[in-house]
């Protein structure tokens, strides 16, 4: 009879601290400031005859050097409808909104494929990079996988991912 488990991954290592601001419209944006997050990754699916879900040692040193990259950086969206970024030959960034000019340092900021930087936005980036076609989770007998984004106690977002 086969056995259904859930393994979680939370580690110390699973945080990093950004920058960001969320738009709320196109008048309308926070001020500039951080967070020190937290990322939980959750795995269920089949026990195997070892007594094992899966090796999850590699997922979790892929969350952990996504977490390194993301560390001490700010976060940009790519895809908002309201900020739009323009790169020098240097790669920094100006970053238009409502008439205001923001300028970054290439070395400085994470542009992410998202229209706005969000608990729910990192989540399913960090799920979606995670998963991948989902091919080498379903291998592994993984059959649900949850990620949630922390910007402190009593504040996340999660983004769950099921196979078919």
């Amino acid at each position: 009879m086969p056995r259904t488990t859930t393994l979680e991954l939370y580690k110390e290592e699973m945080k990093f601290s950004a920058g960001h601001f969320t738009i709320f419209s196109a008048t309308h944006r926070e001020n500039l400031h951080g967070h020190n997050f937290t990322v939980y990754v959750a795995l269920t699916g089949e026990v195997a005859d070892n007594g094992m879900l899966s090796d999850y040692g590699p997922l979790k040193q892929t969350i952990i050097a996504r977490c390194r990259t993301w560390n001490e950086t700010f976060f940009l969206p790519e895809h908002s409808p309201h900020l739009k970024l323009e790169r020098d030959a240097k790669g920094n960034v100006l970053a238009r909104f409502n008439g205001e000019e923001l300028r970054f340092l290439a070395r400085d900021i994470t542009v992410l494929p998202v229209e706005n930087v969000t608990l729910e936005e990192l989540a399913r980036v960090f799920g979606e990079e995670l998963v991948g076609d989902g091919t080498a989770l379903r291998k592994d007998g993984v059959t649900r996988l949850v990620v949630k984004c922390a910007s402190g106690p009593g504040q996340s977002s999660s983004w769950e991912w099921v196979a078919p």
